[in-house]
């Protein structure tokens, strides 16, 4: 198990016992684009198949964030779930979270961590992030299509019902980067 506390008080641990999976599986299937209406046994097969990190706030011990990464522990990582607490937003913990999954990967070996955002692509290249060449990567999606965030210009529903967010523009004779909600 991996424990940091921040200067401020705030603890991080990889303790799964300590997990608050009601208040996660509440997070994720709001509000959480990622997630919305995952059910609450996806949420504790999908952590207890990870190694979770959660954060708890000084005090009272409250989690008040969390992610996970899908891992082998020696080479590879899938860093997923990342949520801070709508309250506790506005106190670097999203990237102080993300960049504490980052360095304890990296004492466990694993030298590459994909991840996908929509709407953080600041907070990860913070810490080293950068967008990743689509023409090495490919995939397999057989989730359940899901609705358009309302009012969301970029998010486009394919033939299919996949619906498609274009998050960034490629340079010319590159097709635009997407993912899939």
């Amino acid at each position: 198990m991996f424990t940091l506390t921040r200067d401020d008080g705030y603890l991080l641990s990889t303790d799964p016992g300590r997990l608050d999976l009601d208040r996660v599986h509440h997070w994720l299937s709001t509000d959480a684009y990622w997630a919305l209406g995952r059910d609450r046994e996806t949420v504790g097969r999908a952590f207890a198949g990870s190694l979770p990190f959660g954060v708890y706030r000084p005090g009272d011990g409250r989690q008040v964030a969390v992610a996970r990464a899908v891992t082998d522990h020696a080479t590879f990582a899938w860093l997923c779930d990342v949520y801070v607490d709508p309250g506790e937003r506005g106190r670097g913990l999203g990237t102080w979270l993300a960049g504490a999954v980052r360095d304890h990967l990296d004492e466990l070996g694993v030298r590459r961590i994909l991840l996908a955002t929509l709407d953080a692509h600041g907070v990860y290249a913070k810490l080293g992030f950068t967008p990743v060449d689509p023409s090495h990567f490919m995939q397999l999606d057989r989730r359940v299509p899901t609705v358009a965030p309302e009012g969301d210009p970029g998010a486009t529903r394919a033939d299919d019902g996949r619906v498609t967010q274009t998050t960034r523009k490629e340079p010319e004779g590159r097709p635009p980067l997407t993912v899939e909600a």
